[in-house]
């Protein structure tokens, strides 16, 4: 009996113990650069948790959603290392980067962890990525504030967007 495989050569139950993509197709991350990733971003503006995994989705075009369970605990490590500052706004904790972070981040070489992560890939399927996870964001926003006639114009709207990328599809073969 011949082992199931996936497309990146590697058994079913070698994918299930942490090699190869990672969950959903997403790409795996070193812990070190979950850091690196909450050190650039707090240099961009002060953010919370969550707010960081959003961003760093949004940047990887859906490539790299980091789990609570590694933002979190980084996030009290840099604390507890003076890289970074915790404040409670709007009921919840909002970080910044502190003086000892800021030298941190100056004193990093390289790409931004978020660009190692897109490294190799068409940058216009990495738009196209960004465009459909926004696009999908919106779509929850729609599904919980609009109303029965915004959502029959937004469902419209939709399928004439669905035939329309078909339509392209068409003309390119």
């Amino acid at each position: 009996m011949q082992r199931e495989r996936s497309r990146h050569g590697y058994g079913r139950h070698e994918m299930s113990r942490g090699r190869g993509r990672g969950r959903h197709g997403r790409h795996r991350v070193r812990r070190g650069d979950v850091r690196s990733a909450v050190l650039a971003l707090l240099d961009d503006r002060p953010m919370h948790g969550y707010e960081m995994i959003q961003e760093l989705e949004e940047r990887t075009g859906g490539r790299w959603r980091p789990s609570a369970g590694s933002i979190y605990p980084t996030l009290q490590l840099l604390e507890d290392e003076g890289l970074i500052e915790g404040e409670e706004s709007e009921g919840r904790r909002r970080f910044s980067l502190s003086d000892a972070g800021r030298k941190e981040n100056e004193a990093r070489s390289g790409d931004a962890p978020w660009e190692e992560v897109t490294a190799g890939y068409d940058p216009e399927l990495l738009r196209l990525r960004r465009s459909a996870h926004q696009l999908l964001a919106a779509l929850r926003q729609a599904a919980e504030a609009a109303g029965s006639a915004e959502r029959k114009q937004i469902r419209e709207l939709l399928d004439e967007t669905r035939r329309k990328v078909y339509g392209v599809l068409a003309e390119s073969e």
